[in-house]
């Protein structure tokens, strides 16, 4: 398994590598690794809902 970077899943996920790393300082990307101040994303990680939108909030709790 192969790891990226926040940039490089920023570009993937088309998001800012800043909201990436907030994203994974939350814990709601699995299987990141904190390795001195990068973190590194397995290239195979779904990408987590955006929960600051309200839609995003309402099928959360549906479920």
């Amino acid at each position: 398994m192969g790891y990226l970077t926040t940039t490089e899943m920023a570009s993937k996920w088309n998001i800012s590598s800043r909201r990436i790393g907030k994203l994974c300082n939350e814990n709601r990307i699995t299987g990141v690794i904190k390795k001195g101040k990068m973190w590194l994303i397995p290239e195979d990680a779904k990408k987590p809902e955006d929960g600051r939108y309200k839609a995003n909030k309402n099928a959360r709790l549906k479920k």
